[in-house]
């Protein structure tokens, strides 16, 4: 997924109500971005931060810029916006480049399904049973080369694994799909001291039959990519 517009290179000055972040351009201009991310951001929300926003001239558009990536400043980059995941994973999907999923030609985007809720992606294809495909942003990384998931509490993620294994008793397939946001991490695990809720959960739902995929990410100011030739090495407890 390429971003519609050039980034342009800025210092974090604070993350504020979730969604706002003060930042200082190049030319020294402050500037108030938009942050579509509803987590922690633990580790990359630290005043002096390097960061890369999006501009717009969006009329409609209150904010004309959004934060989209951490430059780590060795090479290494972050996404820090959550909706990027599912932009860059249909692309991936409609080009049959994710094996375990490689058969369904059908992705259908945000679907109706369990109790009030919407499936990310629903695949189908005649003779196989529809696939409900789950996707979460990961960004934590608390050791190197790891990378952890949930960053906080997150009650909506649990519900949505007790809505994967209700499809999977209906006779259909089931994923969650982790997409590590970081290109810095080869491991991915659970991050069961920040939500032991969600850790159960999971487990639950693996014991019913949801199954779990992991993949890396290449990025850079110019786009993100799903890393389809090989997933992380997890490292589920």
């Amino acid at each position: 997924m390429r971003f519609e517009t050039p980034l342009v290179p800025a210092r974090l000055i604070r993350r504020y109500k979730r969604f706002l972040a003060d930042c200082t351009l190049e030319d020294g201009r402050e500037v108030t971005a938009h942050c579509a991310n509803p987590g922690s951001m633990m580790g990359l929300a630290e005043p002096g931060t390097r960061i890369w926003l999006e501009p717009n001239d969006d009329p409609k558009k209150k904010l004309k810029y959004g934060w989209r990536l951490v430059d780590h400043e060795n090479g290494h980059f972050t996404g820090v916006d959550t909706s990027v995941p599912n932009k860059a994973l249909r692309a991936a999907l409609e080009a049959g480049e994710i094996p375990e999923l490689a058969a369904y030609e059908t992705v259908r985007a945000e679907v109706k399904y369990g109790e009030n809720s919407r499936i990310d992606f629903l695949l189908t294809q005649p003779g196989l049973p529809d696939a409900y495909v789950e996707v979460k942003s990961v960004t934590l990384s608390r050791q190197p080369g790891l990378a952890e998931f949930p960053d906080s509490v997150t009650a909506r993620g649990t519900k949505h694994l007790g809505e994967l294994a209700a499809m999977v008793a209906q006779g259909h397939r089931a994923v969650m799909l982790y997409l590590v946001q970081r290109t810095d991490c080869d491991r991915f695990a659970l991050a069961a001291d920040i939500d032991p809720t969600y850790a159960t959960a999971f487990r639950a739902a693996q014991a019913q039959g949801v199954e779990h995929l992991i993949y890396g990410t290449r990025i850079s100011p110019e786009g993100v990519w799903l890393c389809a030739e090989k997933p992380l090495r997890t490292a589920m407890s």
